[in-house]
């Protein structure tokens, strides 16, 4: 038994050894590191205040004074962008956030109780993940109108049945392992064993597609703000200022490239942590042993 328990406490370190020494994790890291320290910086400082209109600075190229130039009202890009990645990791973590909560407590009931309950709340999933987070946005922009709040609420709505479907998933695997029925056999009931042996043992699935799913989100508000359902103006946003750059494409194509790429390089840094984490919190993907 302590032979086991050595070789799984040397196995872990050794899966994040390696995982160390993978380009992908690195890059993904970086580009993750990158976004949220822009984000932070963004919450003290930006080299201008992000709704400054500057007629005479209006569509300047990059210089020395606005480093990523200058809109069509003269505004810094830059400092719209830095301010745009903080409207982005808060959508992406309230709506992540929201997914989680509930989505995790109606996957743990329908793993512990079955039957029934477990087939309300699956097919409750399917009829709500039937719907996709702009079309819950357009439902609920119809009812109470567009903004950033309405767009957290549809794309966190959208998250529900996603971790619901994961948790359910990890959580039945858990309950066919001898360790729970023993807890139900000592006296335990269905809340404690799941609090006590199944959702630590699912952490990792959920820690993985909380991850997935934050680059959903950044990719999801983005669509939804281009569609003039999610941020509103003056608030900066990545898909707004797509949707604003559009009619400038040929005489400014920089005012669509800088936040496409700047979605383009957050969606792809939480996808390669994603891919890492996995890589590294499930021993069944990849045999870790050290080369």
């Amino acid at each position: 038994m302590s032979l086991g328990a050595d070789n799984l406490s040397a196995a872990r370190p050794a899966r994040w050894t390696v995982l160390w020494r993978q380009p992908n994790f690195l890059l993904g890291v970086a580009l993750t590191a990158t976004l949220v320290a822009t984000a932070l910086v963004a919450l003290v400082w930006t080299p201008y205040a992000v709704d400054a209109i500057s007629v005479p600075d209006r569509l300047q190229g990059p210089s020395a004074a606005h480093w990523l130039g200058t809109d069509l009202l003269g505004r810094d890009v830059l400092s719209r962008l830095m301010v745009g990645a903080r409207n982005s990791i808060v959508v992406g973590v309230v709506a992540v956030g929201i997914g989680l909560v509930f989505g995790v407590l109606l996957g743990a009931i329908a793993a512990a109780r079955g039957g029934w309950i477990d087939e309300i709340i699956m097919r409750g999933s399917d009829v709500v993940f039937a719907f996709p987070a702009i079309i819950s946005a357009l439902l609920i922009t119809a009812l109470i109108g567009p903004g950033a709040v309405n767009a957290i609420i549809a794309i966190g709505i959208f998250n529900i049945p996603v971790f619901a479907r994961v948790t359910r998933s990890a959580a039945r695997q858990v309950w066919a392992f001898e360790y729970t029925r023993a807890g139900l056999a000592i006296g335990k009931g269905p809340f404690a064993v799941t609090r006590d042996h199944v959702l630590p043992n699912v952490a990792s699935v959920l820690i993985v597609q909380a991850t997935i799913q934050f680059a959903i989100a950044i990719l999801a508000e983005a669509a939804l703000a281009y569609l003039g359902l999610g941020t509103q103006p003056p608030a900066p946003s990545w898909g707004r200022m797509l949707f604003e750059a559009q009619t400038l494409m040929a005489i400014e194509p920089r005012l669509a490239i800088f936040p496409g790429v700047a979605i383009a390089l957050a969606v792809l840094g939480l996808n390669l942590l994603g891919d890492g984490l996995r890589d590294a919190l499930d021993p069944r993907l990849r045999d870790w042993r050290a080369v």
